[in-house]
């Protein structure tokens, strides 16, 4: 049941990057070598350029290759022209349109949607830049995935763990040391976010926890404690600087919950504090348990009934060395034991970072390219002998390559929350708008129609028959 109302105003996309549509993204650590082509051993494809299938990168923004806006890409079996020259559309040779997650708008969407056309999607960022992809209408628009699921065609689970290596390095500060900072008076605990308001509405939880337990927060979210002079500046309060590695590595546990709650996604929030040898105090992903490096890494939230319950846990934690040593354990090779984590690590064919391999976003073009020029094989065999050969069988995403729930409270029923509230105003609509949208969407292009801009009109009609009843 959605609950647009005739009078709700849709945010512009402008609105949705401003304020705390921001977005998130490893991309932004990620470099990028200047790489034309990746031709992998089993490519013997020798069409030239005007032959082969063409993949259009609707995001612009985000086409990886320069410069220019066209490339032939020579990938593991097979080779294709990719672009981001929009005019390529309606081509009998453009196979499949690739989208970037956070920038995908159901009004923006490339109608008609042409049927010898597939649909792929990239989008690693949280959750909450686009819930269109959250739903079951709006994911199934979609044909082939790579998202932070491990059940997407190209997971992109461990995006923010760069190595095995990044979680074995000794911690920045020992515990002798950090002891010494609590003995002089620094809390036990570290929260440092200046992204407030988010859908995962953590800060109310971090606020209650804050009766039980003294916590340090640096960022403009909660803040109780001014940062360091030579670390006002918020890049590099937030990267990985080596200043502020040492400054944020005397704090024994840090709070790291994820802007979004959805399975297998997880950040820099969780991996970050592990490299520096910090517990970190995590919510997020609900499956985070699959991919800690043993059952003893990380204090999760939802593993306790209340916040006066984790305090008094991180409390004796924090009186306990031999106890606390036990969660930086895993660095030491030996102990880490989860086989799920070594071998996405090891089988993971992109890297970060790692000049070796391709970046993810050339690794999903390749896959795609790959994809497409199977099922155009078999198109093509099937037309020559369709008594020989079937058709290829049509793919569809499903709601396990997105499927972020509906944001709850951060702490405390639903019913608590005062109706005035701006996380209550803003997140639970927006994920119901986005279904509005993406069955909107679906519907355009079920009808074949040509303009995404009706997109509006055809929500109001469909309100007005009770499609949405």
């Amino acid at each position: 049941l959605t609950i647009l109302s005739q009078t709700m105003l849709y945010r512009t996309p402008q609105a949705r990057l401003d304020g705390v549509f921001q977005p998130q993204s490893a991309l932004t650590d990620m470099e990028f070598a200047s790489v034309s082509t990746y031709h992998g051993p089993g490519n013997t494809d020798p069409r030239p350029n005007n032959k082969l299938p063409i993949l259009l990168w609707w995001s612009s923004n985000l086409f990886p290759h320069f410069p220019g806006d066209t490339e032939r890409v020579d990938c593991a079996h097979s080779s294709c022209l990719v672009t981001s020259n929009r005019k390529v559309q309606l081509y009998r040779r453009t196979a499949s349109i690739i989208f970037y997650g956070t920038d995908f708008r159901a009004y923006e969407a490339p109608l008609p949607r042409l049927a010898h056309q597939t649909w792929a999607l990239f989008h690693e960022e949280s959750p909450m830049n686009n819930y269109l992809l959250s739903h079951s209408v709006g994911i199934r628009l979609f044909n082939y995935t790579a998202t932070f699921r491990r059940e997407s065609d190209y997971p992109l689970t461990l995006q923010w763990l760069p190595s095995l290596d990044y979680l074995l390095k000794a911690p920045a500060v020992p515990l002798q040391e950090k002891n010494r900072w609590r003995r002089a008076g620094l809390a036990p605990v570290l929260y440092m976010q200046s992204h407030c308001d988010v859908p995962s509405d953590r800060d109310r939880y971090v606020q209650e926890l804050m009766t039980f337990i003294e916590i340090d927060s640096y960022g403009k979210c909660l803040n109780n404690k001014p940062l360091p002079d030579y670390l006002e500046d918020t890049s590099t309060a937030t990267g990985e600087d080596r200043r502020f590695m040492s400054f944020v590595g005397r704090y024994k546990f840090h709070l790291a919950l994820e802007n979004g709650l959805c399975p297998d996604y997880m950040t820099e929030k969780l991996w970050r504090p592990m490299h520096q040898g910090c517990v970190p105090i995590y919510r997020g992903s609900s499956s985070v348990a699959d991919w800690l490096p043993n059952n003893h890494s990380a204090i999760l939230i939802d593993d306790f009934p209340s916040p006066r319950d984790l305090a008094e846990f991180i409390k004796t934690l924090d009186q306990d060395d031999a106890e606390y040593s036990r969660y930086l354990e895993y660095k030491t090779p030996s102990k880490i034991t989860n086989l799920r984590l070594l071998e996405g690590l090891e089988s993971r064919e992109w890297g970060v970072n790692d000049m070796s391999k391709p970046n993810y976003l050339n690794g999903f073009e390749c896959f795609v390219c790959d994809r497409e020029n199977e099922r155009l094989a078999a198109v093509k065999a099937h037309r020559k002998n369709p008594q020989q050969n079937l058709p290829p069988q049509p793919k569809m995403a499903n709601s396990s390559h997105m499927g972020c729930p509906l944001p709850s409270p951060g702490y405390g029923p639903v019913e608590s929350i005062d109706p005035n509230d701006g996380w209550l105003q803003m997140w639970p609509q927006d994920y119901w708008q986005s279904l509005d949208q993406a069955e909107g969407l679906e519907s355009l292009v079920r009808h074949n129609v040509s303009d995404p801009s009706l997109l509006w009109q055809h929500i109001q009609i469909m309100m007005n028959n009770g499609f949405f009843a």
